[in-house]
């Protein structure tokens, strides 16, 4: 399912609201915004890094996905977003089915291996296989294994929605996440508590 159309709660249907002289939510120009200062901007949020495995015909596909979270507890959902130019999601779209792989801090070479195109993505990766065959990646801190929900436009991107099926145990590895933050790997401090 793909949604294209903006929600009846999307900005575009919003209206200004009054709050004394001021008016909210009111926009008196459109302003444009600078593609590389909104990515360095954004690069101030840390987050975890997954890779976002499928099969099909061919075998094994995946890709390096940087947005990624929770939805829903009932049901079950997850989400991240995928760029309208990649040539792996469309054969993961085709399959209907993806499990998302959360690295740890060890996993910075597989975060790259599957970031790159044109190469082989599965050289010298171990892996096994969810119950329903889905690849999932050895030593990742937990992987997810889901059918494809929605999708939903989101500008150069897809948003895909995540209903998961199964996933790993709780405990299947203590090691710290591998984090991504202000363009650059990170990991936590486990000495360091805020």
């Amino acid at each position: 399912m793909l949604n294209r159309e903006p929600g009846p709660h999307s900005p575009a249907h919003a209206q200004p609201e009054p709050v004394g002289d001021l008016l909210l939510g009111a926009r008196t120009e459109e302003r444009e915004i600078d593609a590389r200062t909104f990515r360095d901007t954004l690069g101030h949020y840390a987050s975890g890094i997954t890779v976002i495995t499928g099969i099909d015909g061919q075998g094994p596909i995946g890709f390096t996905c940087q947005s990624f979270y929770s939805v829903s507890t009932a049901p079950p959902l997850i989400s991240f977003s995928v760029m309208k130019t990649s040539t792996t999601y469309p054969r993961i779209q085709r399959a209907g089915a993806f499990a998302v792989n959360v690295l740890a801090y060890d996993q910075q070479n597989v975060s790259n291996q599957f970031a790159k195109s044109g190469t082989d993505k599965w050289a010298g990766i171990e892996w096994s296989k969810t119950g329903a065959g889905i690849p999932v990646l050895d030593n990742s801190l937990m992987w997810l294994d889901c059918q494809i929900w929605a999708e939903h436009d989101a500008g150069d991107h897809l948003i895909v929605l995540g209903k998961v099926n199964e996933m790993s145990p709780v405990d299947q590895r203590s090691n710290n996440p591998l984090l991504y933050y202000k363009g650059q790997y990170r990991h936590l401090n486990p000495d360091r508590v805020a």
